[in-house]
């Protein structure tokens, strides 16, 4: 077993000459982690939202100095709302010329017995996390179609497949991304795109640090084959793999990101 982290993967021009927009890409998460990653792999234009304006500028700004080749936009986004869906994709296509790729990373989540669980937090975890992604999807696939093509990743988890206590809400709103991610991909086909997911078990963050005790950390990390949580570019580096033409075969899929014992 082994808890040393890799060396960090330098960017192969994966995406070059593609245009990203992400979600929930402020911060020191998977979102963030994904648009450095884009612009590392060679886009030609990177747009990332979030509902934390602070955290939201300093993303840009840190991106933007990444490349001058590529070129960074920031919207906010609140993907519970409709009218701010529809906003920030038709300024994603503004922007970019055309968005050729779509990370849903919004998501919320959270621990809580299931007798405990209020109608109003089941309902807040599943309208980010399931419906939200719901709503981008439905607003970047009329322009995709349009355009006969396009790609669209989204972030789902392990606990789609896997019981953990006092998950139901996330669970199933995760489970609920699956099921999306499979059936749109069906619809989107026949238009050129093809729609997959990431499923990661335990990605190491300050936010997640924050929200979950050190107990339940080292519980999760203990069930890694590798003995440590992933890092969230190793998270990444996969969304950039079904977000490049390297995959250009797969559509319905959820791909594991995870060293967990069967």
């Amino acid at each position: 077993m082994s808890r040393e982290i890799p060396d960090y993967v330098e960017g192969h021009n994966l995406l070059a000459g593609k245009s990203v927009l992400i979600t929930a890409a402020a911060g020191a998460g998977i979102g963030f982690s994904a648009a450095k990653r884009a612009v590392e792999e060679g886009a030609r234009a990177v747009v990332i939202s979030d509902v934390h304006e602070g955290r939201l500028s300093q993303a840009r700004d840190a991106l933007a100095g990444l490349s001058d080749a590529c070129q960074v936009s920031a919207q906010l986004c609140d993907v519970t709302d409709e009218t701010q869906v529809q906003a920030l994709v038709d300024f994603a296509e503004v922007e970019t010329g055309g968005v050729d790729v779509l990370i849903n990373n919004a998501g919320l989540g959270g621990s809580c017995r299931l007798t405990d669980l209020t109608d109003e937090a089941w309902s807040r975890v599943l309208d980010v996390t399931l419906t939200g992604t719901m709503r981008m999807s439905r607003a970047m696939l009329r322009y995709m179609e349009s355009r006969g093509r396009g790609v669209i990743v989204n972030n789902a988890s392990v606990l789609g497949w896997r019981a953990q206590e006092e998950q139901c809400h996330y669970a199933a709103a995760k489970a609920g991304v699956m099921a999306l991610t499979r059936c749109s991909a069906m619809e989107a086909a026949e238009f050129g795109i093809r729609i997959n997911a990431v499923s990661p078990s335990i990605a190491m963050h300050d936010f997640l640090r924050k929200t979950s005790s050190p107990e339940l950390l080292e519980k999760l990390t203990s069930h890694e084959a590798f003995g440590r949580a992933a890092e969230v570019w190793e998270v990444a580096n996969v969304m950039m793999f079904l977000a490049s033409d390297y995959s250009s075969y797969m559509t319905g899929e959820v791909v594991s990101v995870s060293s967990q014992h069967a």
